[in-house]
């Protein structure tokens, strides 16, 4: 855990990630006094280097950035108590095991793995949480939102209509999924292609969003879209290749641009009226070759690799975080309402052979239970 002086200069944090490798994080003087008046922290996932990231504040304006090793992190769904949390080859849940009120060097939440969901290399996107518990994901590589099986690698739920049969393709790049009123809502995707590793040819333009219970197109033209989310009672939209945050009419399609984002976009959550939008750089191929280039070149900007806050008001970049160094990407965003300090503890953190808490227990537990 590294903590960034939130006074004077930017703040600035360094990592010590591998031998001779840094990455350098710094952050907005104004972060710490926004997640003190929101009352919240967030977090974010970088698959390209395998880490999950956690974000809070301590005392003093301290920022405190804490990271934990979990290959390909990906998607996250996110509560105070729990999160979920895409991996390589798995689907983690990890529960906070703090009570209320209780700390540990000086963090609120402590988030510890207590199962693994394997599905093997699904290419797993985003995933939600649905009224009843089940957990929804997307599968990206047979182009299909999907639940955990007992028995099994998943078991499909749904599938576009245009995809002929599931098959590990990654056909259309089935990438963002949208919970609404504790159900799956909308999914975004590349393309609407049903041939393997179609999408990469249609990624300036073919990108859509649809409505999964009646398989409605909402609205297309979108250039590699990213997290779709329903908040506030507006469906909103990463639309990554061209760097624009959008709002979008469920009704009518229409969109509006509400911010650009100088890198591409993926991972997107809210509190209020802000956005915390994840940011990636440019690499050669997925990301090259798409209007956000043109657009950061007329602009004279760089790319940025970190999380902005966007204020959907009026598209002004509140606060914001910037990773410079070994990571260049990050896959998901989520914001942690009610924490102060959150911490993890990681598969790889040797903290976790002695990571023992008792769930509040009775003695007459074990006759009640013998009894029913």
């Amino acid at each position: 855990m590294t903590d960034a002086e939130n006074k004077g200069a930017p703040a600035v944090a360094e990592l010590a990630l591998a031998p001779k490798k840094t990455t350098e994080i710094s952050c907005s003087r104004g972060l710490h006094s926004f997640m003190e008046r929101n009352r919240l922290s967030f977090g974010f996932t970088s698959y390209q280097s395998g880490r999950l990231y956690l974000v809070g504040r301590m005392p003093r304006g301290r920022v405190s950035f804490h990271e934990r090793h979990f290959v390909h992190a990906m998607g996250v769904a996110a509560t105070p108590q729990r999160l979920y949390l895409a991996g390589q080859h798995q689907i983690w849940r990890l529960e906070n095991v703090l009570s209320p009120g209780q700390t540990m060097d000086g963090f609120d939440r402590n988030y510890v793995p207590r199962n693994a969901q394997t599905t093997g290399d699904l290419d797993v996107h985003e995933l939600g949480v649905d009224r009843n518990g089940r957990v929804i994901f997307v599968n990206t590589k047979f182009s299909c939102l999907s639940t955990f099986s007992l028995t099994h690698s998943f078991r499909p739920i749904w599938k576009p209509p245009f995809i002929s049969r599931l098959a590990p393709e990654d056909r259309c790049h089935l990438n963002g999924l949208a919970m609404a009123e504790g159900e799956a809502r909308y999914v975004t995707a590349v393309c609407r292609s049903d041939v393997v590793t179609g999408w990469r040819d249609r990624r300036a333009s073919g990108g859509f969003i649809m409505d999964v219970r009646d398989d409605r197109m909402v609205t297309e033209d979108l250039s590699m879209p990213h997290s779709p989310r329903v908040h506030d009672g507006a469906l909103w939209v990463l639309n990554s290749g061209v760097g624009a945050l959008c709002r979008v009419d469920e009704q009518t399609g229409k969109r509006e641009n509400v911010a650009f984002l100088p890198g591409f976009a993926r991972g997107l959550a809210f509190h209020g009226p802000y956005a915390f939008v994840g940011l990636s750089l440019p690499r050669d191929g997925s990301f090259s070759g798409l209007a956000l280039d043109d657009e950061l070149a007329k602009r004279d900007g760089e790319p940025w690799c970190g999380v902005q806050i966007v204020d959907t008001r009026n598209g002004d970049i509140v606060e914001w975080i910037r990773l410079r160094g070994e990571i260049r990407e990050l896959f998901d965003v989520f914001v942690l309402p009610g924490v102060t300090c959150p911490k993890a503890t990681g598969l790889l953190d040797g903290a976790i052979r002695n990571e023992i808490s008792i769930e509040n227990w009775a003695p007459a537990d074990l006759r009640q239970e013998a009894v029913a």
